[in-house]
């Protein structure tokens, strides 16, 4: 029964020093389990009594949508996002709301308001971020799954850090109807689970046009098919293996062999363009928060977020401020936005040749919770992760294997709207690795 499994959700998460979840509502979810059961309509629905967290940047009506900020701690959702109207009318319950790096400012999971998440995979390393309670809840097995935001790796890093399965759709293909934007032409919402099969599942669930939301498209049901992964070609960039440590390459180069014995033809590739992805990234990043978090002046709900705000939100919004001002946004902004245009160019090349990219999601392992390590060397993690964002492409994260009980992720890349491909061969990867 569903009540019953949500009831020992919620008692696991009560007993839970993992920080993975913000807010919880047992009341409201053992009300709303019940409701469920009663529901003769939703029994037959994919996502029937499957239990779900939610990051907290994303809206869900009468919970504190909080983006792990003091800044809008005080803020209830008056509103369902579309996923959540479609996650509910499909029957799933929704069981809290899970931590975050701070507006989704962070690849650790360190930098909330209401403290760092524990890796449950690695209890004294970071669960990576943004999406690191996401990520933390499913590997602790705290929930059924759960859906984080990606902007630059924010679903892909803790998935790998971690050991679940993370995968960020292609622009568009899921609505950000009620998401608190980073960075919206990089952001997309996408789901966190136990396995490859149930990220397929939630993605069919999420997905789809949304008028209310422009950049959404309208896509064909996505479907198993892993038969079709053994004739595919898998392209594995160079650059991207020689930047990544020995440890972590080993592991993906095991996985890379577990795809060829399926059948798959491997393709060394070459992309010219790994040196400026962070910088390119960034740039845009800093000047679409800064324009995102406009609204937050504490006028109509929260406080004003430069007032309430951590050093990191605080660093991204003063360097978009100070680039966004029409002296400097032909020297940073206007070429940051001309290396992007070039990478996807270069990168869309590829599937020309390959169907699948193949390779690391982070080039080095978590380092423990709350050991200091500087900016840059926090950005590092994202280096292999964020040409999917800036090239609109859709990505999966897939165990492949661990180093000293720190799990590695095998991160698959394909172009823009072939995320069937790509959840296909994170499927057949998994049942044979």
């Amino acid at each position: 029964m569903i009540i019953n499994r949500a009831q020992e959700y919620l008692e696991k998460i009560e007993k839970s020093d993992l920080n993975a979840f913000i807010e919880v509502k047992p009341e409201r979810v053992l009300k709303e389990a019940q409701d469920l059961e009663k529901n003769d309509a939703l029994k037959n629905k994919p996502l029937y009594g499957k239990i779900i967290g939610i990051k907290s940047n994303i809206n869900v009506e009468g919970y504190t949508i909080s983006c792990a900020s003091k800044t809008l701690s005080n803020y209830i959702g008056t509103y369902d996002a579309t996923v959540i109207k479609k996650l509910k009318s499909q029957g799933a319950l929704i069981i809290g709301m899970t931590n975050m790096d701070e507006f989704a400012s962070g690849s650790s999971g360190e930098t909330s308001y209401y403290g760092p998440t524990k890796n449950a995979a690695a209890l004294d390393r970071i669960p990576g971020g943004s999406s690191s309670g996401s990520a933390s809840a499913v590997a602790g097995d705290l929930c059924d799954m759960t859906l984080g935001s990606d902007t630059g790796g924010s679903i892909r890093n803790p998935a790998s850090h971690c050991g679940v399965v993370g995968f960020k759709p292609s622009y568009g293909v899921v609505s950000r109807q009620g998401l608190c934007d980073l960075s919206m032409s990089l952001d997309q919402i996408g789901p966190l689970t136990k396995t490859a099969e149930d990220a397929l599942l939630l993605t069919n669930a999420i997905k789809g046009k949304d008028i209310s939301e422009t950049t959404s498209l309208s896509t064909p049901k996505f479907n198993k098919n892993t038969e079709e992964v053994k004739n595919y070609k898998v392209g594995v960039v160079k650059e991207f293996m020689d930047i990544t440590d020995e440890k972590i390459r080993n592991n993906i180069e095991k996985g890379i062999q577990a795809l060829e014995d399926v059948g798959c033809e491997i393709v060394e590739l070459n992309y010219n363009y790994t040196d400026i992805a962070l910088p390119t990234y960034y740039l845009i990043n800093y000047v679409e928060f800064f324009s995102a978090t406009r609204k937050y002046d504490g006028r109509r709900y929260g406080y004003p977020i430069e007032e309430a705000c951590g050093e990191e939100v605080l660093r991204r919004i003063l360097i978009g401020k100070t680039i966004s001002e029409q002296e400097f946004s032909g020297k940073y902004y206007k070429k940051a936005l001309q290396a992007r245009r070039t990478m996807k160019a270069e990168m869309i090349k590829f599937f020309d040749k390959v169907d699948i990219i193949a390779g690391s999601t982070v080039p080095k392992l978590p380092h423990k919770l709350g050991e200091e390590i500087s900016t840059m060397d926090m950005y590092a993690y994202d280096v292999l992760t964020v040409p999917t964002n800036l090239c609109g492409m859709c990505a999966g994260v897939v165990r492949c294997g661990d180093i000293n009980g720190i799990p590695v992720g095998l991160q698959l890349q394909g172009a823009p709207l072939s995320d069937e491909k790509v959840l296909n061969t994170m499927i057949e990867f998994e049942n044979r690795f």
